[in-house]
């Protein structure tokens, strides 16, 4: 429960947990849960991962915090191997999504200034999620989020999912825009996946228009979709690149990366931070790599989410609530179940069948399991979540059967 002392931002689960480990949770009440969101993509390692917690340990009796008014090793470090991983050139850290997306949008802009454009423009989607500050609002494609607190900053140009014709069309007429930023997954906006021949056609008409090819990968990076980054399943390289969520394992770091021109863009006193990436912080994220690499969870990662994806069509199909069942999508461990109505409900009940999920966009029950789950696991986390919505189907069929009997 809320304290009367915490503002009324959030409607949580009437559910606390006091310890986790692996793929499961246990709640305050002594219940074993199976982790089907893992903090909102953040947990890839599960809960209480003991070489991750020993980095953490170690690294806390040394030094915690020191600024970034001097070197930290453990940041450079972590700096390097980012970069090797996304073929990428530098990085700035701040401490989460929005920060990194606001640090994007601050690239393009300063760019543009600096080739002479006034008033630079960046193109972004329908249903977008880039976060809650006040310029990731307006960049963000939810209309829910955004109301109340307009005006809103200006600047973008909105545009449908996955139509390169819509931004060709814009590229035609409009001398104004200088980057795109885009998902390759919306996480928030409901688990559409960009197409692969979209990407690249993106990719080279940000190269033709030198526009910055800007991908958010908060959700989807950091090994969840079975590769490092979920554009590298389209041979793409973007110009920048916004990680969050999974880098830390729990730990709160964001990593704006850039390459190419986009990488020399800032110069001192264009851009900071106090707590990016300070020592402990870095070494998380840099164990949490490692980890990743030395348990091959990327591969793990892309098998499971197969699994789950074909378990899911098998144990939906054929059923009475596959009337209600509209797609079942995504890529590795970062799936949706679409139905055709509101289904907020169907989170309390998955708690009662014994799994944590959620829902996005009002009508998806969103799947943002461990990336070190296990086939046993994953077999249970379908039928966990099958049962819920069996239950949820049938509590919809119930006024329907009620009335055929009157």
């Amino acid at each position: 429960m809320l304290s009367v002392h915490q503002m009324n931002t959030f409607s949580p689960q009437d559910i606390a947990f006091t310890h986790g480990e692996g793929a499961w949770l246990y709640t305050t009440d002594g219940k074993k849960i199976l982790d089907g969101l893992a903090g909102i993509a953040v947990n890839g390692l599960g809960h209480a991962h003991p070489t991750l917690v020993k980095a953490i340990a170690d690294q806390a009796g040394k030094i915690i915090h020191s600024s970034n008014l001097v070197n930290i090793p453990e940041q450079a470090a972590l700096a390097d191997k980012i970069c090797a991983l996304a073929n990428m050139d530098n990085v700035f850290f701040s401490n989460s999504g929005a920060e990194a997306n606001e640090c994007a949008i601050k690239i393009a802009r300063l760019y543009g200034h600096q080739r002479g454009i006034a008033n630079p423009q960046i193109i972004v989607m329908e249903r977008a999620w880039h976060g809650r500050t006040l310029a990731t609002l307006a960049a963000t494609g939810s209309r829910k989020a955004q109301a109340g607190f307009e005006p809103l900053v200006t600047g973008f140009i909105r545009v449908p999912y996955n139509d390169i014709a819509a931004i060709r069309n814009i590229a035609a007429h409009n001398n104004d825009v200088v980057a795109v930023l885009t998902e390759v997954l919306q996480g928030e906006g409901g688990i559409y996946e960009a197409r692969a021949d979209y990407l690249c056609e993106l990719r080279k008409l940000c190269t033709d228009k030198e526009w910055f090819m800007m991908i958010d990968e908060v959700q989807s990076g950091v090994g969840r979709t079975g590769k490092w980054f979920a554009h590298q399943w389209a041979g793409v390289t973007p110009d920048v690149m916004l990680l969050a969520k999974g880098l830390g394992s729990g730990l709160p770091v964001g990593a704006t990366v850039a390459k190419g021109v986009a990488a020399n863009v800032f110069k001192p006193g264009n851009h900071g931070t106090t707590f990016g990436a300070g020592p402990l912080v870095s070494v998380a994220a840099l164990a949490t790599i490692n980890i990743m690499e030395a348990e091959n969870l990327l591969d793990n990662a892309a098998k499971m989410g197969a699994l789950i994806k074909a378990e899911f069509a098998n144990a939906l199909s054929g059923v009475a609530c596959a009337a209600y069942v509209k797609e079942i999508r995504g890529m590795g461990l970062m799936l949706g179940i679409e139905l055709d109505r509101p289904c907020a409900e169907v989170v309390k009940i998955a708690l009662d069948q014994g799994v944590f999920i959620n829902v996005t966009h009002d009508t998806v029950i969103r799947l943002l399991p461990p990336l070190i789950i296990n086939e046993a696991e994953a077999r249970e986390l379908v039928a966990r979540v099958t049962a819920a919505i069996k239950i949820f189907s049938v509590a919809l069929s119930a006024p329907t059967l009620a009335a055929a009997a009157d």
